[in-house]
């Protein structure tokens, strides 16, 4: 019951008795509860089988979850029985003709002779140039390609391809099916594959994982910024350098990634597996 008005306050008419109660509009929707306004005249199902409904709930944020959800699957699924792989970054503007393209070419075939499959971006440049030389090896050569707004194709010695949406998803597939990074001279997309692999590696994300990069000349200047910079801040520690390989040797690079491989506590797994890594 409400409290009795006080005829001597100075507010006396302003106050009122609490209103009646009124009937509020609600409705469940799986977990959900709507109510006012949120209540919609339609049931879910309704709308699911209506064709002249709106499309725009297509590219709504619930639906994008089940589209993320099924790059996983699909890469996944594809992958789970990959063998022993190491993923290749590099410029897609390389052209054919540069000394880069052919060193990833070298070491396409180097890496599809010691037994490793190769994943790139599927792009041209230094991605194609070791796609090629892998499956001209004979090697497997997977390329794991990108929706971007310009027209790109997986390049044509791509064996084993996928093509993703989401640059997240992409990206679990190149650290989770591979032993190891090697990365050749390339731009933004190729820096960051360099410092997210090296931030996994530092956090114990991954544990073997080799990062190796090939390009003496293009890299030494970052790699003195990092010393002379980024570690006197105290941002890096100075084992945190030790984490990159940096050489223009194929062989090293092969050797590297053989040594840590051997380390590596679920080899003996993956060699009972047919060269399945667990988890």
């Amino acid at each position: 019951m409400p409290a009795p008005i006080d005829p001597d306050r100075p507010d006396a008419d302003e106050v009122s008795p609490d209103p009646a109660p009124t009937s509020t509009p609600e409705k469940q929707r799986g977990p959900v509860t709507l109510r006012r306004g949120q209540v919609q005249p339609s049931t879910t199902d309704q709308r699911l089988l209506d064709s002249r409904g709106p499309t725009d709930w297509v590219h709504a944020d619930p639906w994008r979850v089940l589209r993320i959800q099924s790059e996983f699957v699909e890469g996944f699924g594809l992958l789970a029985e990959l063998p022993r792989a190491v993923s290749v970054f590099g410029s897609a503007r390389t052209p054919r003709d540069a000394p880069e393209y052919a060193l990833g070419m070298r070491l396409g075939k180097a890496l599809a002779d010691a037994g490793w499959a190769v994943i790139t971006g599927g792009g041209p440049g230094v991605m194609e140039a070791a796609n090629r030389g892998a499956s001209e090896a004979g090697g497997l050569s997977v390329g794991l390609g990108i929706e971007l707004p310009f027209e790109q194709h997986l390049n044509k010695w791509v064996d084993l391809g996928l093509n993703f949406r989401y640059f997240f998803a992409r990206k679990t597939m190149f650290v989770k099916y591979a032993q190891g990074f090697v990365i050749l001279p390339g731009g933004f997309g190729t820096m960051d594959e360099l410092f997210e692999s090296l931030t996994l590696v530092q956090t114990h994300k991954v544990n073997q994982f080799p990062v190796a990069l090939m390009g003496v000349d293009y890299w030494s200047g970052l790699l003195d910024w990092l010393r002379s910079t980024m570690l006197p801040h105290g941002y890096i520690a100075p084992l945190d350098l030790d984490l990159i390989t940096l050489t223009d040797d194929v062989d090293e690079v092969v050797a590297l990634l053989a040594a840590a491989d051997a380390r590596r506590p679920d080899r003996h797994l993956r060699e009972a597996s047919g060269g399945e890594t667990p988890g």
